[in-house]
């Protein structure tokens, strides 16, 4: 008998397995999907169109916001702003007309924020869902020639980061479980704390994307997210095809964030990390990259490197393995 699938993305060698049976290859199309890869490139002419498309299973509250910003992160690691939108919303039976404005209303709010216009969609109430679900699908033109992706790191390079972690992971945990906290004797302003990094510092890294776009030596970005940054270093690794060594002390945990994590069991270097990007960077574009990000009020550090070698992550210092999963930490509060 066939094992059931964990909760979570699908392990990469199934994927690959799934990805096999598609079309996936045309003269179109620049980049197309992969393990690691965030987003989509096809040419359309001039310019190019980034394509992205992705769901929302694990949070509830502020379902919306939640939507349009991890899509909308994911474009951004090509190097420019999402643009159109098309957003589906699945409610269950004995749904309200209010839960469905409500998650508009997120939506309508993010969109707003940072320039991103819905042109189309669906909803339905189905007994298919027992909680409401969203799925977003962004596009954005693009120059051709300036494709940013995650397969384009290369040995030598230096693994930059900005942002925090697990600033998306903790938010979830403190609005979902803000109860199992306080029982665990979690502060209330920790726990306060964790639930509003959803908007400070907020998990949305086109801040940090527009500060590094026209660096030259720049040539990979990677949101990490499900799985946490153990996840995004070794999706990053596996997509370049490069060995990294990760400096574990450089990587700057959100103090609440990584608290409520704990409080429940859950590594934080493998939850939800959406709020942090990846960077892959030539050695002489570092300074710079570090510098316009600071600029920007954007936390950033240099977090590893990458080098010759199979696919794998290191810890600096003592060369064991980075522990890493597709599955999320956090689903085992789902289960």
């Amino acid at each position: 008998m066939a094992e059931p699938l964990p909760l979570g993305k699908l392990a990469p060698d199934l994927l690959e397995r799934c990805l096999a049976l598609c079309p996936t290859e045309a003269a179109d199309v620049v980049l197309g999907p992969s393990l690691g890869e965030d987003a989509a490139v096809v040419m359309t002419g001039e310019p190019c169109l980034v394509l992205k498309s992705d769901p929302i299973t694990f949070a509830t509250d502020r379902l919306g916001w939640y939507a349009v910003h991890v899509a909308a992160n994911d474009v951004a690691t090509r190097g420019v702003d999402p643009r159109w939108m098309l957003f589906t919303l699945l409610l269950p039976p004995g749904s309200t007309d209010e839960q469905a404005l409500q998650v508009f209303a997120q939506v309508g709010d993010a969109c707003q924020g940072i320039g991103l216009v819905l042109v189309g969609g669906h909803s339905e109430v189905t007994s298919a869902v027992t909680r409401p679900v969203v799925s977003t699908s962004l596009a954005a033109p693009m120059p051709e020639g300036r494709t940013l992706a995650t397969r384009r790191l290369r040995p030598g390079d230096d693994i930059l980061m900005a942002g925090e972690y697990p600033v998306e992971g903790g938010a979830v945990v403190a609005r979902e479980f803000g109860q199992a906290l306080l029982a665990a004797g979690v502060p209330e302003e920790i726990v306060s704390r964790a639930a509003y990094a959803l908007d400070d510092p907020g998990i949305s890294v086109l801040p940090a994307a527009r500060a590094l776009r026209g660096i030259e030596g720049l040539h990979a970005l990677h949101d990490p997210t499900e799985g946490g940054v153990a996840c995004g270093l070794w999706e990053m690794a596996k997509a370049a095809g490069v060995s990294i060594t990760v400096d574990l002390d450089m990587l700057p945990e959100a103090a609440a964030g990584g608290a409520v994590c704990r409080a429940l069991g859950l590594a934080s270097l493998s939850t939800l990390a959406s709020g942090a990007l990846l960077i892959g960077c030539d050695p002489s574009a570092t300074a710079r990259c570090l510098e316009c990000l600071r600029v920007a009020g954007i936390p950033c550090g240099r977090v590893g490197s990458a080098y010759e070698g199979p696919a794998v992550v290191r810890e600096r210092g003592t060369g064991r393995e980075l522990p890493w999963s597709v599955t999320d930490e956090i689903t085992k509060l789902f289960a």
